[in-house]
């Protein structure tokens, strides 16, 4: 079993919008360190199954990366909000569909040596397409592809959205093993 770090003290050092930013002092196996926490309230991730294996996806500009980025519908979940909750609002307002079915798939942690951020993946069946609800700053685009082909752009690297990787990847085992 592996030494359990006791936490000494923890300075907030930024509060903001979207994430918080904490020092935690503690005792290790050999003495003290710091480490360096992101708080973060989680998200959720959607993969909007359309009839024939087909996928929406959007594309949208990410600043940390100075890019585009084509990856699943996903969002924060809100204060109060469940996961499946926050996914059925994330579709509807990035893609316009509505799903009568959210299941989830799994739920993730993609950065546990800084961050404690949990995502949450689902899939979304029997979609109804109607209207997108960007948030004011949002500007998406819908696309949609094969679930071949995604599994196709993601070996090739076209597709380097980790939390879109996983759920597709999932996705196309499920359907390859006929556990959907």
């Amino acid at each position: 079993m592996s030494y359990i770090e006791k936490t000494i003290s923890t300075e907030m050092k930024y509060n903001g919008k979207i994430l918080n930013l904490r020092i935690d002092t503690v005792k290790t196996k050999n003495g003290e360190s710091t480490r360096e926490i992101i708080e973060h309230p989680g998200g959720a991730v959607i993969l909007p199954l359309l009839p024939n294996n087909h996928v929406v996806m959007i594309k949208q500009f990410r600043k940390p990366l100075e890019r585009d980025v084509l990856e699943l519908p996903a969002g924060k979940i809100d204060p109060g909000e469940s996961p499946e909750d926050a996914a059925f609002r994330e579709l509807r307002e990035e893609t316009g569909f509505s799903a009568k079915q959210m299941k989830l798939l799994t739920k993730m942690y993609p950065s546990v040596g800084y961050s404690q951020e949990c995502l949450y993946l689902f899939l979304a069946t029997d979609l109804e397409p109607g209207e997108t609800d960007f948030d004011p700053n949002e500007d998406i685009d819908t696309f949609t592809y094969h679930m071949e082909d995604l599994v196709d752009m993601i070996i090739e690297g076209k597709i380097q959205d980790s939390k879109s990787q996983v759920a597709i990847l999932m996705t196309h085992e499920l359907l390859t093993r006929d556990k959907l």
